[in-house]
């Protein structure tokens, strides 16, 4: 699995000028299921996330994860970080997962991730979605597992 993590001070996502999903301190998290992932991975990815150490201790560095700010998360499904771009100037995406999969590994890891500790919310699968945040630092890291 794919994702893509931005440190937010707050972060929306709308569908049809409805919100649909909210945070504020913590991670905005764009997930994309790859052909061949599984509920392992999912698990795994949602773990590395929960402890990853990107928020700023009182010394300025990062040094706590979102659990340890309290932190909360809005994760947006986002099967275009499957991206090949190696040729041509249209991107291809035949390396994601299909549709049902990805859905059902998307729901996975969400739901890993608040069994982590951490309060999630989440965009609405295979909508048009539009995702408004203010990135803090900013701090944007991929991550793959």
């Amino acid at each position: 699995m794919r994702a893509l993590l931005q440190r937010v001070s707050e972060a929306e996502v709308t569908v049809d000028g409805e919100t649909v999903g909210r945070c504020g301190a913590g991670l905005m998290i764009l997930v994309c299921a790859m052909q061949g992932d599984d509920e392992t991975r999912a698990d795994r990815l949602a773990a590395k996330v929960a402890k990853l150490r990107i928020f700023r201790d009182d010394e300025g560095r990062m040094n706590r994860s979102v659990t340890d700010i309290g932190g909360g998360a809005l994760v947006v499904s986002q099967f275009p970080l499957a991206a090949d771009t190696a040729r041509g100037n249209r991107p291809g995406f035949s390396t994601a997962a299909p549709p049902d999969e990805g859905r059902r590994l998307y729901e996975r890891f969400a739901a890993a991730l608040a069994a982590q500790g951490v309060p999630v919310e989440t965009g609405r699968f295979g909508a048009e979605m539009q995702v408004r945040l203010v990135n803090d630092g900013p701090v944007t890291i991929p991550m793959e597992v």
